[in-house]
């Protein structure tokens, strides 16, 4: 596998996500679930497995061929799978079997992984081969990790989903911690295809505990969604979340820059330093253990600092780290530095994770999640072959310096687009009114659903502000188009006006109706005067169909 920021969780026996708030204050709670903590410790082995992979693999194309973009593009093929397909992978783990869906991942990973170790030990790998292997082991990731990070809240209580992304990064960085360093030890005695063959072992852990998995079963009162309207209604779920919106430009800022030190580290390892394998793996693990140490300090750290100061003060120091990349060129210190690289890259992704998995309602979860992945290694992708190309044409130095200075004004967007802003969102699912009962087909559309109200004329701008929020509701849950008209014979009377494409898609509306949600349609519905609730009506598009006969009726 890949290094992709999964969080290792899923589903195995039964979950029993019923921790107390007291319980939930240890950054360690979340371990007590057995699902959880099985699940974690399999994908700690794997991604070992995956850092060692990707020592070989940077390491085997500076044999191959050291010109910087090669040796860049190798970060750009790691990274493109989950710009191209991170979306897709996200539907699909929304409206398909998520266990056997993973298990497919798990195998594709160990397939090609097993591949590349076959292809190594009879010679026959070439840059263009190894490009190509590294996308296909991302592809594998960018498949399996939409639904490993969707089905963390459902592994563990709401309280404890902040302790649970921070422990899912800490095993991630507990393997970069260890996997560089092992894996330069294993290419030093071994060669690439020892490394490139433990990977694919590494994957049957997962895959064994994934086999095992009895998930809960899903009740669907609806027909399953079709793919490229579940695509379409993702997107419009993420327009339409200002809290996730801000995750995403956040993300894209830090992480388009963030990329060149990933992207030219191993030409600083081999052309600056003179390092070997081991070198470079001991430089990963300092990385790694940074990591570690700011996983384990996150949880006291949230308690000093907002979420925007954090992310500041993490990628002011990821700056520094660039610098002292650029220009320090003695290994002790270096290594030192690269301990606050992992340092600030944990925060900073820990964070970032955290604020998209509160954004995102269960139903649209997985998609949701796909869109940031897809933001982070699409900045990761751009970034890489950005930095790569500059360090051809200058020099490493200058690619580096460029990318702190970007760095620094980047960190400037959290003036802009703040995450301490980010309210306290409650996206469980909530009773809702039924849809009427009409026996329409499913396929029957588009409709048309307008709700009238009548307010005291003195409340009108307040009214109309509030349901700017509605427009967001109405549209998340799946809404083509929305507006708001006043009547002016009759003032205070408002209707609001929406429409979706069929029938079905109108069920589907109710069926994700959040608390959240209920709470926006609360304060809309208190400007009501009277007794009587607002007046909704559901129009429908005739079936010309039915009237053939007739055809003046269309014009």
């Amino acid at each position: 596998m890949t290094q992709t920021p999964k969080p290792g969780a899923n589903h195995q026996l039964v979950v029993e996500p019923t921790a107390s708030l007291a319980e939930a204050s240890s950054p360690w709670s979340p371990l007590r679930q057995s699902i959880f903590r099985m699940l974690w410790i399999a994908t700690v082995a794997s991604n070992i497995g995956s850092w060692m992979s990707d020592v070989g693999t940077s390491w085997m194309m500076l044999t191959l061929n050291s010109d910087p973009l090669m040796v860049a593009m190798v970060q750009a093929a790691s990274s493109l799978p989950m710009f191209l397909f991170a979306l897709p992978s996200g539907v699909m783990a929304d409206i398909v079997d998520r266990r056997k869906y993973l298990l497919f991942s798990q195998v594709w990973v160990f397939v090609v992984a097993a591949g590349l170790a076959f292809l190594a030990v009879t010679d026959h790998v070439t840059p263009h081969v190894l490009l190509a292997a590294a996308f296909l082991l991302s592809t594998g990731a960018a498949m399996s990790s939409p639904p490993f990070q969707a089905v963390v809240p459902d592994l563990v209580a709401k309280s404890e989903l902040a302790p649970a992304i921070a422990l899912n990064s800490l095993g991630i960085n507990i393997s970069r911690a260890i996997g560089p360093a092992l894996g330069g030890l294993i290419l030093s005695f071994s060669g690439p295809a020892t490394v490139f063959l433990l990977n694919a072992l590494s994957v049957l852990g997962v895959t064994w505990v994934l086999f095992r998995w009895q998930s809960a079963p899903n009740i669907q009162r609806l027909p399953p969604e079709h793919f490229f309207s579940a695509v379409r209604v993702g997107l419009r779920y993420v327009y339409s979340a200002p809290v996730l919106r801000t995750v995403l430009i956040r993300a894209m800022a830090f992480f388009l820059f963030g990329s060149a030190g990933w992207a030219l580290l191993p030409l600083v390892a081999r052309r600056e330093l003179g390092l070997g394998p081991g070198g470079y793996g001991a430089l990963l693990a300092s990385i790694g253990i940074g990591a570690v140490c700011g996983a384990i300090l996150l949880p006291s750290m949230r308690r000093k600092f907002t979420a925007d100061s954090l992310t500041v003060l993490a990628s002011l120091l990821f700056a520094l780290t660039l610098l002292a990349l650029a220009f320090i060129r003695h290994f002790w210190l270096l290594a030192g530095i690269e301990f606050f690289t992992g340092f600030a890259w944990i925060a900073i992704l820990s964070t970032l994770n955290v604020g998209a998995q509160r954004s995102a309602a269960r139903w649209v979860k997985a998609r949701a999640l796909a869109v940031y992945l897809t933001v982070f290694f699409g900045s990761m992708t751009a970034g890489s072959a950005i930095w790569g190309q500059l360090a051809s044409k200058v020099n490493i130095q200058t690619s580096l310096l460029v990318a702190a200075i970007g760095m620094i004004l980047a960190s400037t967007t959290a003036l802009r687009w703040k995450l301490s802003h980010d309210p306290q969102l409650n996206l469980d699912a909530t009773e809702h009114p039924p849809a009427p009962q009409t026996g329409l087909p499913h396929d029957r559309g588009p409709v048309m659903i307008s709700v009238e109200y009548h307010i005291d004329p003195v409340n009108a701008r307040p009214f109309v502000v509030a349901l700017q929020e509605m427009r967001r509701v109405r549209r998340r849950g799946g809404a083509l188009t929305w507006a708001v008209y006043e009547d002016v014979q009759s003032p205070g009377k408002f209707v609001e006006v929406f429409v979706v494409g069929s029938w079905l898609e109108h069920l589907r509306q109710h069926e994700r109706h959040t608390v959240n949600d209920q709470l926006i349609q609360s304060r809309v519905r208190a400007f009501q005067l009277g007794e009587q609730p607002p007046q909704v009506r559901h129009l429908v598009a005739p079936d010309e169909s039915s009237y053939a006969g007739d055809s003046s009726q269309f014009g």
